[in-house]
């Protein structure tokens, strides 16, 4: 077994609702690890995303550190850095697809308004993770929340009180901490999304002339 701590804690960027990001690496099924508290991968599944230069092996790769071996060998360090990332491109588009989708929902006056906004935010944030892991040398690329705001000249173009708000509802629907969302919040919110939209479309094209 091996136990891996990832995230904002090793990144040294941890705040108020940041949580731990804790990884267990077993063989078969083990009953001390609790499935709410750990991310849980086998030997094998590891190897596979390090096989395929998988953004989530890129993130352990470079963002995580050792807290129990039971060998008393650092895993990950051994397995060296994974394969460059080639699904750059697929997986920008997947996330603006994610995107689109909820921006139908919430143009529709889905009941569900803050967790569609909260779509949004996982829908950038993980575009931005991917189009810096896809186009910028791997060792700088960005995990972090803030990820859409640390691309440089292709960072997300809304107003900061605007991205906080979307960031507000990820962490209320994921770990119910924060402040409830108003109704001239989620307006203002709703008002960025065609700005979101065409940096997205940009972010693929961009991807794409890249690959």
């Amino acid at each position: 077994m091996h136990i891996y701590a990832f995230g904002s804690i090793c990144r040294g960027d941890i705040s108020l609702g940041s949580d731990v990001d804790l990884l267990a690496i077993v063989e078969g099924h083990d009953y001390r690890i609790d499935p709410d508290t750990f991310s849980i991968y086998s030997y094998k599944r590891i190897q596979e995303l390090w096989h395929e230069g998988n953004p989530f092996a890129w993130h352990l790769s470079l963002e995580s550190r050792l807290l129990f071996s039971s060998d008393k060998l650092d895993y990950l360090k051994a397995l060296g850095s994974p394969e460059p990332y080639k699904n750059c491109v697929q997986d920008c588009e997947k996330f603006f697809a994610l995107f689109c989708e909820a921006c139908d929902s919430l143009i529709a006056n889905s009941t569900s308004k803050v967790f569609d906004l909260s779509t949004v935010f996982l829908s950038i944030r993980n575009i931005a993770t991917c189009f810096s892991l896809g186009t910028k040398d791997n060792e700088r690329s960005d995990f972090s929340r803030n990820s859409a705001l640390c691309l440089g000249c292709n960072s997300i173009p809304i107003a900061l009180d605007s991205y906080q708000i979307l960031e507000r509802s990820r962490l209320l629907c994921t770990r119910g901490h924060g402040k409830n969302i108003t109704d001239d919040e989620i307006d203002t919110a709703i008002r960025t999304l065609n700005e979101v939209h065409e940096w997205m479309n940009n972010l693929v094209k961009k991807a794409k002339e890249y690959e």
